[in-house]
């Protein structure tokens, strides 16, 4: 098989109908847009226009709220954690903080802090300083002989 003997299967992609051609074409003269009014000029929106009725998305009630300064933390498991370490990414003898990890490439960037939870096993005795901590996380970090240092998020709220 050659590069130019590839093709799709029959009937995978279906030429679209290019309208405004000709009678001929079944979608001459006006396209299939109808005579004059809204519908039948460009750059028109009408998407949830219920003719005047209220539209559904007005006539729904609005529930829930989305805090505006929210924290937004970086997540790390545990097991991704220990696969760093016996890749030798990340050294299990120092202390595990953001800098570390950031340098291992186990995390883009730290955002507002990062979190560790529990997916996946520790075996290594490690030293973590971050942000946030699952309990499961801490107590599975201590089960290993290590421990877990938590730290408040960087741009600290005041206490609720």
């Amino acid at each position: 098989m050659k590069l130019h003997e590839l093709s799709d299967n029959e009937g995978a992609a279906k030429k679209r109908m290019r309208v405004g051609r000709g009678p001929g074409s079944g979608k001459g003269k006006m396209g299939g847009r109808g005579i004059k009014g809204q519908k039948s000029r460009s750059g028109v929106s009408i998407n949830g226009y219920e003719g005047g009725q209220m539209p559904i998305y007005q006539r729904l009630p609005k529930r829930g709220f989305n805090k505006p300064n929210r924290k937004s933390f970086a997540v790390v498991n545990l097991g991704l954690i220990q696969k760093f370490i016996d890749a030798k990414k990340l050294d299990a003898g120092n202390t595990i903080d953001g800098a570390a990890l950031i340098a291992s490439g186990l995390v883009r960037r730290e955002l507002d802090g990062i979190r560790v939870l529990a997916k996946g096993d520790i075996t290594s005795k490690i030293d973590l300083n971050v942000a946030g901590a699952s309990k499961s996380a801490i107590e599975a970090v201590e089960k290993a002989g290590g421990k877990v240092t938590v730290t408040a998020p960087k741009a600290a709220e005041a206490s609720e």
